[in-house]
């Protein structure tokens, strides 16, 4: 049975790359597939290419100054460029069908395969505890985690001493404030908070004590 070989993807997400470092990237890939016997009919013409680039090498100088045409001229270019460095992209991606040792040769650069752990979520906290519109309640709004999957909130009442009693829990599906009832006005509570990632729960946080009316 034949094995079927990973494929090789070029890394063509430019957006946030900084013109200068774009210039690189473009420079490196004209270098790395003109004249390169492995990579006999492209589908950008390399002259046009290497033009392309050094005019938009010569609009980002232009643009330095801040000048609201030479920054749009600049702009415009980089769509230009952007294009042709995309097509020969996936042209390269195509050719090499999954040679790490030939793709190398094209001044791309390759996409990680690999898939980062998950990690821990920061600690949870939350971002207010106010009282509610009636006596007795108390809404709590989790700060969000954006890999948060879900939250618990417990509460519990504290004695005069501040010693805790039994903890109630409640589970929060998301971040959105959420109304807590049936306290008893007057009475000092402490709350905690969790939230819950691909890895687990997070430790409780600190208690937050709050008195309902």
């Amino acid at each position: 049975m034949k094995t079927k070989v990973p494929s090789v993807k070029p890394v063509l997400g430019v957006q946030k790359l900084s013109d200068a470092d774009f210039l690189e990237q473009l420079n490196t890939t004209h270098n790395g597939v003109n004249g390169n016997s492995l990579f006999p009919t492209p589908p950008v013409d390399m002259t046009v290419y290497k033009t392309a680039i050094d005019l938009y090498s010569t609009f980002v100088t232009d643009a330095a100054d801040g000048g609201k045409k030479a920054i749009s001229a600049k702009n415009k270019q980089r769509v230009v460029v952007t294009k042709m460095f995309k097509q020969l992209g996936h042209y390269v991606e195509t050719v090499v069908d999954g040679d790490l040792a030939k793709f190398n040769t094209s001044g791309f650069v390759a996409a990680s395969n690999v898939h980062a752990p998950a990690q821990p979520l920061p600690p949870a906290t939350f971002e207010w505890i106010d009282r509610g519109p009636n006596s007795g309640q108390v809404v709590v709004k989790p700060k969000r985690l954006s890999k948060a999957n879900h939250y618990d909130v417990r509460y519990t009442v504290l004695s005069p001493s501040s010693t805790p009693g039994s903890w109630t829990t409640v589970t929060l599906l998301n971040s959105k404030k959420a109304t807590i009832q049936n306290l008893t006005p007057g009475a000092t509570y402490a709350f905690q908070i969790r939230a819950y990632g691909e890895l687990g729960p997070t430790d409780w946080s600190d208690s937050m004590t709050f008195i309902p009316a």
